[in-house]
């Protein structure tokens, strides 16, 4: 019986053919049929007529259907009983065959006999069957004349080759073939095959591909093979067959080297087919795909199967333009292309093939995972990672992290992203919620670039899909808003801002969701408020007014209640609110039209609205300093963004500036009265002025007059009536004044230049002697005096730092130059006012959260040891301690977890006069423009200095000299590690963010790209700073004769030059290991950097390559390290040097340089700290000796030359003596070299491939030769232990001794397994080295139980374990060697690191088996003479103690 198949399409159009004939015939009533019926049967007495009619059929003639009086297997059992006992059988088949050829002989006959019969529905036997068979098919299903009606069949049909359908619509070849469909069984079905492949030789074409797609049907299972063979072989003769005998291929039983031919075969021709044919041939490749070849398969499939041919490139870029335009309606048109039908069919073949078939899926993956080069990536790459990625989901994880790869090396990019989505947006609005899912996992991440990729697919979703889609894009999105995770909140604002601007019409049909973020405003930074707000009113202020009225009314609603809030926390969201959406309704639409009513000027109606929304905010913030300094820091930065309307600016500038000289600007000869605790005077003026025409800020009288000493860091009654004027609000009101004039003048500030030199009424604030003897109120008084002095002066620098006049440019340097000698008068004051609270200078929302109750912060050294340059030492008299310290490095904004935590740990350890350190107080300072550094451009600056009748009388040279120079570098290192270096921990739901970004909101409205590209502007003023410090250093060591503590090094300005040293290069790490410079779109960024450096060293070379501008600034970075004068510079310099190796595709030969120069490092003498302390943090010195060993040809040769050579000139020397071959190796720093000797040492021997009993013999020696050198290292590593007991020294052996013998047993022997017969001897020594070291592992597990130390006790339980194993696997390794008696085990005492035997009460009782020593080898090494090979089994040490303590931990 053969197999049952599906039905083909022409087998479905002949059952419709037969159908339809008998459906022609049923009209005719049976009365009418009755009447006729002598003019109808067929009157013949021949066998074959007699037979039928006997057996319940009627022949008819003309167009009448055979009739069947009996049922159709009644039939054929009648007849073939009438043949098989007819006397004369089986001559009587021969005749009754030779009758049905003469029947058949007319051409009407033959095509009644193929027809299906009419069943006659009033007979009694009848079985109800609707369909009968025709009475051909009836006669194939009796055995005995099935070949011989198959040979007439097949001599009838080549009559009907060549002829035309007939007018009724049939094919007699295809009739005669169905004929032989889905028989019960086939008596002969080889002669079947041959019968049939003949006539397919010979059909013409048409018919060649239905006979082709009806073999499934007619053949049985044995002749699969052959078919396959003939299919295949034909398909090499007739191209155009492809399709049908790859459609049976597929469905036919073949073997795995047929089916590999076809593949091949078909592989070659698969650029070349047509769009329609490639769902039947991918359906063919993908089901001949096996375990072995998949991967194969699945490479060349992808890289011969493109579709982006489909759609014509020019129909692709105009319809990218229109998206862009016009947004989702941008694909409407595609939906008419008939090509996606064809791409849907495919990509259903597929999903098919990967949801059943695990190995096409992982074959998939991998394929793509080993595209090396961007270039080789295509859109069908990416859509086939987003398919299997929804139809497989164990493969999710797989996933995901190949698509980060692809993503964090420039391989995924926008442009391929978007041509996914345009080109296949139809199969992927299918997988919409695993797009989505994948989204939401990208988002998590750390990395900008994969969040960014995350971000993309929302928006192309949102963009691309149906309206279901669109809001469950919004739903993600809101979701994440609400998550309390700063990076996640931050990406799903910036993609909500995007669809605004894109599609606001499908926006405001999600804006209800939006709103609901609303609730979430407590969780969110200043800079998300902002964003989230702006997206309401920019839905609510759309140009669709009456779409969106509700929005609005919703948003005066919200903002109306947050400013009449009596939590002040709500009352300043209010406040960004209010700002926010006032610049969106009165937004400049001359740049953008989309976000406003209209085209033109603000109308009358709209500028009202606007002044009476800004008039409620400032009479809600009027009576709060700090909420009036945060609603002009907010209209500032509107201004500053170049978003309002001439018409509102025009407003604003009407009484900014009157207000301002109101509240803050006196005449120089009014002489402030008043009983003030300090004579007023008029400092700081950089113009002498001889008459009263001068102006002065009223900065002391107005402090005063705020009783600002006790109630500074309270907020002031909101209750009064009377109109507060705050020194809070000085610094703020003068930004927004500056900004506002700017842009009414472009840039040209000569209305307010007066605000430059003016002086400012102050005191004396050079403390002295009297200093100590002031009450706390004064000197709280002078504190807050200077820090608002410095706000001032920061924010004049912030305004003038852009203007080109010389003289303007040497007034910005001296100004700059005040702030640092302020700040030195600072920290005098701040040494000796404990519990002092500064005044707030930023005045966002996370200020109110991290408010010190204590402001005396003490800092050893800020950020990196070597910043000495600024050592502030306070008074004898300070009552500073270390829980002050510790608080306010809680709550203040240090750089890194780690920077803090170091230095509480040197603070701690010092026994000096602690210190005060500004950094802990920079929330407190007004933020710098970045705008601000281009003041390093300044050389010498001639200033002239005039006299009464505008005539030169002298002239003054100003230059930026090192404290300024430090002052901007230090600002521009902290700005860059905030903006610039990924946040390294996640934040828990609905937990604090931290203070990471206090003080930065100006820096972060600008993108990280905007950031790099000033920074790489300022890149040739940084070098030639870099190079004037490396000249200044090379002379001071020429002066000195290299002599290291020579004179001139403790002077401060050796420390100074040595911190601005640190931080160009703390700089330049910043800049170049940005992660954004992966991204495509910062390509010309990082080459125009690379190029600045490059021409320092060759100036004057254009258009080289990347690699080429590598390598020289690599170079060029490189010659510094002559001059490097203190150990963290020399850290920075070699990060900095690998970040360049980093990004090159062929660094063999720099990289050489590392390891030699980080060495240099490690042998310099350095420069002594204080005390004579080592100015060598742990940490540094751990990071600079991890890059030497990760870097150095061989690994085992530098461990064993530091812990064979230098260490051992440690051991009889003094306490304070170094090494002479690494003078940064002290006994102190010994801990910091152990720690990373065996930490690499482990890492290098894990990364060592195991042997492989295939492997040659000299690979087998080699690795044995490795792993002989890695045993000695291990061995004199451990072996220090009994003279370095210190215990991080102990922890560090515990903890890397055992995954030392863990990466032992896993890649060292297996090698023993088929070495030891070859190599017998070097086996055993190994085996005797290793022995030693595995003892001492014991001993130490002793130590640390003796001295109950439960750090080190907790790594016990599992080194016994592993030692355990070592010995079972050394037995094995001996049974395999056929060594089996050389193994012997032997009690192993307790006993400490000095060898002392531990006396325990159980140690009678102990049954630890172990290897005993020199005895156990002996043994050992007689044994093994007599079997011929041996081990050593002394090496397998097994620990197994009874103690009561021990067994517990073996227990664990």
């Amino acid at each position: 019986m053969i197999s049952k198949r599906r039905l083909s399409v022409s087998e479905d159009k002949e059952r419709l053919t037969e159908d339809a004939s008998e459906a022609r015939k049923q009209p005719l009533s049976k009365k009418t049929k009755k009447s006729h019926v002598h003019n109808e049967v067929e009157e013949n007495d021949n066998v074959f007529v007699k037979f039928l009619k006997a057996s319940g059929i009627t022949l008819k003639i003309g167009e009448s259907q055979n009739q069947l009086a009996v049922d159709q297997i009644v039939f054929q059992k009648k007849l073939f009983q009438t043949l098989r006992k007819h006397p004369s059988y089986p001559t009587i088949i021969e005749e009754f065959v030779s009758g049905l050829e003469s029947y058949i002989e007319d051409q009407d006959r033959f095509r009644n006999c193929l027809l299906s019969c009419e069943h006659l529905q009033d007979e009694e036997t009848s079985t109800g069957t609707s369909y009968c068979k025709s009475l051909i098919k009836l006669l194939l299903g009796i055995d005995i004349l099935q070949p011989a009606i198959i040979r007439v069949l097949f001599e009838k049909l080549p009559e009907f080759l060549f002829e035309k359908v007939n007018s009724d619509g049939i094919s007699m070849p295809r009739l005669i073939i169905s004929q032989l469909k889905w028989l019960d069984r086939v008596v002969d079905s080889k002669d079947l095959t041959t019968k049939i492949m003949q006539l397919i030789s010979v059909a013409p074409l048409y018919l060649q591909h239905d006979f082709v797609i009806s073999l499934p049907e007619i053949l049985g299972d044995s002749q699969h093979a052959d078919v396959g063979k003939e299919l295949s072989d034909l398909l090499t003769e007739n191209t155009l067959l492809t399709v049908p005998i790859l459609d049976v291929l597929s469905s036919l039983q073949l073997e795995s080297k047929l089916l590999t031919k076809v593949r091949q075969l078909v592989m070659g021709k698969l650029s070349s087919v047509s769009l329609d044919d490639l769902p039947v041939i991918i359906k063919f490749i993908l089901h001949s795909i096996t375990p072995t070849d998949a991967l194969e398969v699945i490479s060349e499939l992808r890289e011969k199967l493109d579709l982006q041919h489909c759609i014509l490139p020019s129909q692709f870029q105009v319809s990218l333009s229109r998206l862009r335009n016009k947004g989702q309606a941008s694909f409407s048109g595609n939906q008419e292309n008939s090509g996606q039908d064809c791409v849907t069919l495919l990509f259903d073949v597929i999903k098919s093939a990967i949801r059943y078939e695990k190995i096409i899926s992982e074959a998939w993956i991998k394929a793509i995972e080993r595209i090396p080069s961007e270039t080789e990536h295509k859109i069908f790459d990416l859509a086939m990672l987003l398919i299997i990625y929804s139809t497989n989901s164990q493969t999710k994880k797989y996933i995901e992290r190949v698509l980060r790869n692809k993503i964090r090396s420039g391989c995924f990019e926008e442009d391929l992203l978007q041509g996914t989505f345009y080109i296949h947006y139809l199969v992927l609005k299918d997988v919409c919620p695993s797009i989505l899912s994948l989204a939401q996992s990208l988002l998590h991440s750390l990395d900008q670039s994969i969040i960014l990729f995350g971000s993309l697919l929302y928006r192309y979703s949102f963009m691309f899909f149906d309206t279901y889609c669109q809001q469950e894009v919004i739903g993600v999105l809101v979701t994440h808003v609400c998550s309390g995770n700063a990076v996640e909140v931050d990406a799903a604002l910036d993609i909500l801002l995007e669809l605004v601007v894109l599609s606001p019409s499908a926006m405001r049909l999600n804006a209800v969701f939006v709103k609901g973020t609303l609730d979430y405003l407590d969780n969110m930074s200043p800079q998300q408020i902002r964003k989230l707000f702006c997206i309401l009113s920019t839905l609510a202020f759309s140009k669709d007014h009456e779409a969106s009225s509700h929005i609005q009314d919703d948003m005066h609603l919200v903002i109306r209640k947050q400013l009449s809030s009596t939590v002040f926390k709500y009352k300043l969201i209010g406040i960004i609110g209010a700002v926010t959406m006032a610049g969106i309704m009165a937004a400049d639409r001359s740049r953008s039209s989309s976000l406003t009513p209209g085209s033109g000027d603000l109308s009358s109606e709209q500028c009202t609205q606007v002044t009476s929304l800004l008039q409620l905010v400032h009479s809600c913030s009027e009576q709060s300093p700090q909420a009036s300094g945060l609603y002009y820091d907010e209209f500032a930065n509107l201004i500053h963004g170049k978003r309002l309307a001439p018409e509102a600016l025009e407003w604003l500038g009407e009484t900014i500036f009157n207000d301002f000289q109101d509240a803050f600007v006196v005449d120089a000869c009014v002489v402030p009265e008043g009983d003030y605790p300090f004579p007023v005077k008029a400092l700081y003026g950089l113009e002498d002025y001889d008459s009263c025409d001068g102006i002065v800020i009223n900065l002391l009288p107005l402090l005063f007059s705020q009783d600002f000493v006790k109630d500074g860091s309270t907020l002031p009654s909101q209750e009064s009536d009377q109109k507060l004027v705050s020194p809070l609000c000085l610094a703020p009101y003068f930004r927004l004044l500056r900004l506002c004039v700017d842009r009414q003048h472009n840039g040209n500030l000569e209305e307010i230049d007066g605000l430059l030199d003016c002086p400012i009424f102050l005191t004396d604030l050079e403390p002295g002697e009297r200093l100590q003897s002031m009450s706390v109120k004064e000197r709280s008084f002078l504190c807050s005096l200077i820090f608002l002095t410095l706000n001032w002066f920061r924010e004049v620098v912030n305004a003038f730092c852009r203007q080109k006049l010389p003289e303007m440019k040497g007034k910005v340097l001296t100004r700059l130059k005040h702030i640092v000698e302020l700040q030195q008068l600072l920290e005098k004051h701040l040494a000796v006012t404990p519990d002092y609270v500064p005044p707030l200078a930023n005045f966002d929302l996370e200020t109110l959260e991290v408010t010190p109750h204590t402001s005396t912060a003490v800092s050893a050294k800020i950020r990196m040891q070597g910043k000495t340059g600024k050592k502030r030492k306070a008074d004898g008299s300070k009552t500073s301690s270390p829980d002050v310290l510790s608080k306010e490095d809680n709550s203040e904004c240090d750089p890194t977890p780690a920077e803090r935590s170091q230095q509480e740990k040197e603070f701690k350890g010092k026994e000096e006069k602690t210190s005060v350190s500004l950094q802990n107080y920079h929330v407190f300072f007004r933020e710098l423009d970045i705008e601000v550094f281009s003041i390093l451009r300044c050389g010498l600056v001639t200033k002239f200095i005039l006299d009464t009748e505008m005539h030169t009388e002298a002239a003054e040279v100003v230059q930026l000299q090192p404290p300024e120079l430090l002052f901007l570098l230090e600002d521009l290192a902290q700005k860059l590690d905030n903006m610039l270096t990924p946040v390294a921990r996640r934040v828990p739901f609905l937990k604090s963010k931290g203070n990471r970004n206090i003080g930065f909101s100006h820096l972060h409205q600008r993108s990280a790209s905007e950031i790099v590209f000033r920074v790489v502007q300022l890149l040739n003023p940084m070098c030639n700073h870099l190079e004037n410090i490396h000249n200044y250093f090379q002379c001071l060591t020429a002066e000195n004769h290299g002599v290291v503590d020579g004179p001139g090094i403790k002077g401060q300005e050796y420390h100074t030059m040595s911190s601005c040293y640190l931080r160009v290069l703390q700089i330049f790490h910043g800049l170049f290991a940005w992660s954004g410079f992966c991204q495509l779109q910062n390509n010309n960024l990082l080459y125009s950097a690379l190029g600045i450096l490059t021409s320092r060293l060759k100036p004057g070379e254009r258009d080289q390559s990347m690699e080429e501008l590598l390598r020289q600034s690599f170079h060029y970075l490189q010659n510094f390290h002559a001059s490097i004068p203190s150990f963290q510079c020399a850290l920075y310099l070699i990060r900095l040097l690998l970040v360049i190796l980093e990004k090159s595709t062929a660094p063999t030969e720099n990289k050489r340089q590392i390891a030699p120069l980080a060495k240099e490092f490690l042998c310099r003498v350095w420069p002594s700290g204080e005390k004579e302390r080592s100015s060598i943090p742990n940490d540094q010195l751990q990071a600079l000796l991890g890059i030497y060993l990760a870097h150095t040809d061989s690994v085992l040769k530098a461990i064993e030359e530091i812990a064979g050579v230098a260490v051992p000139e440690l051991i009889n020397s003094p306490k304070e003596a170094s090494s002479s071959m690494f003078p940064t190796l002290t006994r102190t720093t010994f801990v910091i070299f152990f720690r990373v000797m065996m930490a690499e040492l482990e890492k290098t021997v894990k990364g060592l491939q195991a042997g492989t009993a295939a492997d040659s013999q000299q690979i087998h020696e080699k690795k044995l030769l490795y792993w002989n050198m890695a045993v000695r290292d291990f061995s004199i590593l451990i072996n220090l232990i009994k003279v370095f007991d210190s215990r991080p020294v102990l922890y560090a052996c515990l903890k890397y001794g055992r995954l030392f013998v863990e990466a032992f047993l896993k890649q060292c022997m297996p090698l023993l397994d088929f070495s030891f017969r070859k190599h017998r001897e070097d086996v055993l020594s190994l085996l005797e080295t290793f022995q030693l070291s595995t003892r001492l592992l014991h001993h130490l597990c002793g130590h640390s139980k003796i001295h109950q130390d439960t750090k080190l006790t907790k790594h016990v339980p599992f080194l016994k374990k592993t030692l355990e194993l070592l010995v079972c696997r050394v037995k094995a390794m001996l049974i395999l060697n056929n060594c089996r008696e050389a193994f012997w085990l032997g009690n192993l005492k307790n006993r400490d690191l000095q060898g002392e035997e531990i006396i325990s009460q159980n140690s009678q009782e102990s049954t630890a088996n172990e290897s005993e020593g020199d005895t156990s080898f002996q043994v050992s090494e007689s044994q093994a003479a007599k079997d011929g090979e041996e081990d050593k089994a002394s090496d397998g040490e097994k620990e197994q103690e009874r103690d009561d303590d021990e067994s517990d931990d073996d227990s664990d």
